[in-house]
């Protein structure tokens, strides 16, 4: 098992290496670098707040989808940050490229990725079409946090999960 484990850890960090070093460029900083705010708090609770509030019928109901999917989805990303404390890979390989002020929490699971999921998945849920434009913003928020160093790729995969499946737990229960 051990030899899976490390297997796996070494596929890891080379996607990791692929995407924070390999794929740099200025465009992809500028693009990354902005993109990346689509899943932080004031975005996410912003955005689903406003729609909430001055939408009406179904988008109403979508956004208070989205609203409840990221209130709750934060509770298991707090345990698992508690509970699995993993450092950030900056911490981990000094050759990491990071932004300016990176964050120094635990990096299991990510947030942003959870977040954007958690609203993005009820709202797709209610209009299907846009998941053509959603779903690929949601990915590229998650891929940000690699690029920016602050993420290993299965933080990113596990904050689309949590995200995505309460985001869904939400519409089956709203709906």
């Amino acid at each position: 098992m051990n030899r899976i484990v490390n297997w796996l850890k070494q596929r890891e960090r080379q996607l990791f290496f692929l995407v924070n070093h390999k794929a740099r460029n200025g465009i992809l900083d500028v693009i990354l670098g902005t993109i990346t705010h689509l899943g932080g708090a004031t975005f996410t609770i912003a955005s689903t707040l406003l729609l909430a509030l001055f939408g009406s019928g179904v988008w109403r109901q979508a956004a208070l989808g989205s609203l409840i999917a990221l209130a709750v989805s934060h509770i298991p990303v707090a345990i698992v940050k508690r509970t699995y404390p993993r450092r950030r890979p900056y911490l981990v390989m000094p050759e990491t490229r990071t932004g300016k002020n990176p964050l120094t929490d635990h990096s299991f699971p990510s947030g942003h990725s959870t977040a954007i999921f958690a609203v993005v998945v009820p709202i797709v849920a209610t209009f299907p079409p846009l998941g053509y434009v959603l779903l690929p913003i949601a990915a590229l928020v998650s891929l940000s946090r690699i690029y920016l160093g602050l993420h290993y790729p299965s933080d990113c995969i596990a904050g689309a999960v949590i995200g995505s499946g309460i985001g869904l737990l939400a519409v089956a229960i709203a709906g």
